[in-house]
């Protein structure tokens, strides 16, 4: 039996990889973002300057299969992320707002973004089941999972995996349900803690969209982190947006993160197709009664105060939340329910909002 493996062993093994444009391991040059070894599993991070990505696509390969023959080692995933190198004449500092790509989407008709300007309102839930309502609606939907510190769709979806190589720098989505699945749950360890600045983030999220074959689809849905950050930003000038829907409950707390959405959405240009009160009442399924744990219609008046459309209140529910946990969400565990139809009545509405109706209209 081989001992454990450790960092030192995998450094060890990568400072006999040469930059070929420096004369000096990659090691040595602190190209070696971080390393990370769960099991016999290892997963590492190269971060070098935004101009040199496609140049050292080689030399991650390279890394990969060094590390990946290494005794002890059974899988090896390298990541390539960039940072902006600036002139120190240029003021400003390698934190600053990185310059965006605009993500190559031929085949990609419609992007919408699910948001919400605070954690734990039910966002990825709601992007999840709105991503199978649409399929069953007819179109072809991918989800991208952009909530690079804390991805859940993996799980939601039921999805677990490295992403197979297609060819080239390219990368096959996973699918379920219909659903094509880009995620950085799908490339790390789910016990790795993300400790990236914006222009990894930057980096990362442009290799989601334009290293991964997505082939042709109707609509990605976007399921954004919380609050109003790079990631939002970045998303915001690297993908034509057809639009957003944010969630919230109705809480006061949550409203004043709401505000600051929308007003991000605004300023990026990006149109609001439809707010989601969720978490909006809670039923005994004793007694029957009706409680608002959050508040009562906090959510309903912000939209029309915005003259923003309210799409749908989504009851306080035990299935919705079993059926993410479980990899099965409610629109497929359980089609016939209140909160699968009022998730289907989200997905009607967006495709005539977005004119994904052109698109079932044409394929059939």
């Amino acid at each position: 039996m081989s001992a454990a493996l450790s960092k030192e062993q995998i450094t060890d093994c990568l400072s006999g990889l040469q930059d070929p444009s420096q004369d000096r391991d990659i090691v040595s040059l602190g190209l070696v973002a971080s390393v990370d070894i769960k099991d016999s599993n290892v997963n590492i991070i190269l971060e070098v300057p935004i101009h040199r990505v496609a140049a050292l696509e080689p030399l991650r390969e390279k890394a990969e299969q060094m590390v990946r023959e290494l005794d002890g080692v059974t899988s090896a995933a390298v990541i390539l992320t960039a940072h902006e190198t600036r002139s120190p004449h240029a003021g400003g500092t390698q934190d600053e707002t990185p310059v965006a790509e605009k993500v190559l989407e031929s085949k990609v008709k419609r992007f919408i973004a699910v948001g919400s300007g605070k954690g734990g309102v039910g966002k990825s839930t709601t992007a999840v089941n709105l991503a199978i309502a649409l399929k069953l609606e007819g179109l072809k939907v991918g989800l991208l999972d952009a909530d690079v510190y804390g991805p859940s769709q993996p799980r939601m979806l039921g999805v677990s995996g490295k992403p197979p190589a297609v060819g080239g720098e390219m990368v096959a989505p996973l699918e379920n349900y219909g659903i094509k699945l880009m995620s950085m749950g799908l490339l790390v360890p789910d016990d790795t803690a993300m400790i990236w600045r914006g222009p990894m983030v930057q980096s990362a999220l442009t290799q989601m969209l334009n290293a991964v074959a997505w082939g042709e689809l109707d609509v990605i849905v976007i399921d954004l982190p919380p609050g109003t950050g790079d990631i939002q930003i970045s998303l915001a000038q690297q993908v034509n947006l057809t639009g957003a829907v944010i969630v919230s409950t109705p809480q006061d707390i949550a409203l004043l993160d709401v505000i600051k959405a929308v007003t991000m959405f605004d300023k990026a240009g990006v149109p609001l197709l439809g707010m989601v009160q969720n978490m909006a009442i809670w039923e005994c399924p004793d007694c029957g009664r009706t409680d608002h744990i959050f508040g009562e219609g906090g959510v309903a008046k912000e939209a029309q105060k915005r003259g923003i459309e309210l799409l749908a209140e989504m009851p306080l529910s035990l299935s919705i939340r079993k059926g993410a946990d479980s990899g099965m969400p409610v629109v497929i565990s359980e089609p016939d329910s209140l909160q699968a139809r009022t998730y289907h009545d989200i997905a009607k509405k967006l495709i005539g909002k977005a004119g994904l109706d052109q698109e079932i209209t044409a394929e059939e």
